[in-house]
């Protein structure tokens, strides 16, 4: 990678660690304000609402806007518009009693942002890097995000206690600083599909169904997500099984995201991945084998253990079918197909809770997660008979769309 190129990433990396760490204070700090003013739990599940209903409602359109406008423009527009939410934010918590519609209505705009921001930051990454680095950026720019997403909520239980509803000014300065960053990426030409309609609009979802590499890569996040996560049960295993404070379920929430870390880090010194889509399945193996574990016991530091390795084995398979997804996919469509990712990241994420928490309330925590823990083993024994292309894969560079050979800086 040339100095320039560096740069870029650099400047990439920094907006997008920026951006998170926002992003992760804001749910934690709105959070606790509306609880503090309402009393009422539904206000938190309203902030969720607001989060995932634009990505949605959104999510064919803010494809289409990252596939035919410059995807720098949209970034910077993106971090403009949370600047000025958290900036609404600041300013509505300071009038004494909250006005929770406004408050509400700054959240929906926000999630409105997230939903073309999301798309635009993933599919803009292999336009900055060449394919042979795509990997290891990959890996870098996952490990730092969840680095971003850990420290967030820490960061923002500090800066409560310290400044109170300041925190929103230090959430404006996170914004504003990250949206400047993306303004130091270089302009790129986009080359506009010359097709109209409504085809054309479902471009991504189409591409996403019909691509032997694509589709299995994300469809097996989904359906892995829907039947092992462990992430809602912690609360319960902390109070019921493993009968420790709320330090320690603090520690225990950390133990993925540390996992994760770790595993990105090495995934971002190593050469290139070989044999990479036995490895896929290898990972998403011990990532069932670590809910087993995690069900099973009932030690501390045997629980922490398969948490760490639950993340450690999470972030091998992100990292490999991200890559796969933005080299598979031909750069006219990255933006729809992103948009389709994240929205099936989304769903999963937050059905996987709601799975997890409506089984458990039946079956009880232990018993919820062994289900998980089989349904995981089954997905990825299932997978790997019917996707047997993408099981079959050596580098990750053999998955790439030949339209993309020129579209990285």
């Amino acid at each position: 990678m040339t100095n320039m190129g560096q740069f870029t990433f650099v400047a990439y990396l920094g907006a997008r660690i920026l951006m998170a760490l926002a992003s992760s204070m804001l749910s934690v700090a709105i959070g606790w304000h509306l609880y503090l003013f309402s009393g009422d739990p539904f206000d938190l599940a309203l902030v969720g609402l607001m989060q995932i209903l634009p990505m949605l409602v959104l999510f064919i359109v803010s494809g289409w806007v990252v596939d035919h406008f410059p995807r720098k423009m949209i970034l910077v527009i993106c971090g403009f518009i949370e600047s000025l939410v958290y900036i609404g934010l600041a300013l509505s918590m300071n009038q004494g009693d909250l006005d929770r519609i406004q408050i509400f209505s700054l959240l929906l705009l926000h999630g409105t942002a997230r939903a073309f921001y999301s798309p635009a930051s993933q599919a803009i990454l292999p336009n900055i890097v060449s394919s042979q680095f795509l990997p290891r950026a990959v890996a870098i720019t996952s490990a730092t995000w969840t680095t971003a997403q850990t420290l967030g909520p820490l960061g923002a239980g500090v800066l409560l206690a310290w400044v109170d509803y300041g925190t929103y000014w230090a959430l404006v300065t996170l914004a504003a600083t990250g949206g400047a960053l993306f303004l130091c990426l270089p302009t790129l030409h986009i080359h506009k599909p010359q097709e109209r309609g409504l085809q054309h609009l479902l471009g991504g979802i189409r591409y996403v169904f019909g691509d032997p590499i694509v589709l299995p890569s994300i469809s097996l996040d989904l359906f892995i997500v829907l039947a092992g996560s462990v992430m809602a049960l912690l609360p319960v295993f902390a109070i019921d099984v493993l009968h420790v404070d709320t330090t320690t379920l603090g520690l225990m929430r950390a133990m993925p995201a540390l996992g994760g870390v770790v595993m990105g880090l090495l995934l971002a010194r190593l050469p290139p991945l070989r044999q990479s889509g036995k490895l896929l399945f290898i990972a998403l193996g011990i990532f069932a084998g670590s809910i087993l574990l995690f069900a099973l016991s009932n030690v501390l530091w045997l629980s922490l253990t398969a948490l760490w390795i639950y993340g450690a084995a999470d972030m091998v398979s992100v990292n490999i079918r991200s890559t796969l997804i933005q080299l598979a996919t031909p750069d006219s469509l990255r933006g729809r197909v992103s948009a389709v990712n994240m929205l099936f990241i989304g769903v999963s994420n937050e059905m996987g809770d709601f799975r997890a928490g409506a089984v458990a309330a039946i079956l009880g925590p232990v018993a919820t997660v062994l289900t998980g823990a089989a349904m995981a083993f089954g997905i990825t024994i299932g997978g790997s008979m019917i996707f047997s292309r993408l099981r079959a894969l050596d580098k990750l560079t053999d998955a790439e769309c030949p339209d993309n050979q020129d579209t990285a800086a």
